[in-house]
């Protein structure tokens, strides 16, 4: 294609993906109360449960509208994500070769689940590092908490958790573009492993050890299969190469035969 061919391809597949994260957050907006409601039911049975006087606050007068359309755009962008990541795969395919194409398919369809994974993790996880994090609050004293740190904080959780499970995809697109021999990445696995850890302390708001080993865990888990991954596309692209230079070679010494004829 011409660059204005590319430009209006990519106008167009932007349009199309815009409209669908628009429609996710107005879908967002009726799962808004019962997703709010999940959410903040950690802190509230903090009360009912455990006695301690934990309470949702909006510190003015239009946040909780404000809050709303944050939650209700975050739900619409994970409503959509099949869709924008479809258009976002349409405009990148005709300029990719048949095994970059499947290469970039097999990213799409590993990364999709891997970061919803993460998030149903997070979501999971969620009262236990709320609770965790409240039992510092000193005897006779109370929790109140403003709706828009605590939302912030839960959002940050859930994108933490969903970005944490893209790393090993990324480490095997890399490897299959031949960037990151699977070697290399075993070579320095106690850096690596070091490197997980101190990504999920830094990634688990409030630094709790309970929400960091939740994280840490299976990241090394997703760390082990993707060496593992790496390892057989090593392997692969090894014996093509050797079957490549046989070739060459048995090319090479039936021309070097026709020329002694």
């Amino acid at each position: 294609m011409a660059l204005k061919d590319h430009l209006r391809e990519f106008r167009n597949r932007l349009f199309k993906a815009a409209i669908a994260v628009v429609l996710g957050t107005v879908g967002g907006f009726f799962l808004y109360m019962p997703v709010f409601n999940e959410l903040t039911r950690p802190v509230l049975e903090l009360s009912k449960q455990e006695g301690r006087l934990a309470t949702i606050n909006f510190d003015g007068v239009a946040t909780s509208f404000d809050q709303m359309i944050q939650v209700s755009v975050f739900i619409g962008l994970l409503i959509s994500s099949p869709f924008w990541l479809y258009q976002l795969w349409a405009f990148i395919t005709p300029g990719l070769k048949t095994k970059e194409r499947r290469a970039a398919l097999g990213f799409l369809a590993a990364a999709v689940p891997l970061f919803l994974a993460g998030v149903a993790l997070a979501w999971l996880i969620l009262p236990n590092a709320v609770r965790v994090l409240t039992d510092f609050t000193p005897e006779g004293a109370a929790n109140v908490i403003t709706a828009s740190v605590y939302l912030a904080f839960v959002l940050r959780l859930l994108l933490a958790f969903g970005i944490a499970f893209l790393i090993p995809v990324v480490m095997v697109g890399l490897n299959l573009l031949g960037l990151l021999p699977g070697k290399i990445i075993l070579k320095y696995w106690r850096i690596t492993v070091f490197i997980i850890c101190l990504f999920a302390a830094m990634a688990a708001p409030g630094g709790d050890a309970l929400s960091m080993f939740y994280l840490a865990a299976p990241l090394l888990v997703l760390f082990a299969v993707a060496v593992g991954l790496c390892f057989l596309n090593d392997k692969r692209r090894a014996r093509r190469n050797a079957a490549r230079e046989a070739a060459v070679e048995a090319q090479a010494d039936k021309a070097s035969s026709l020329e002694d004829l």
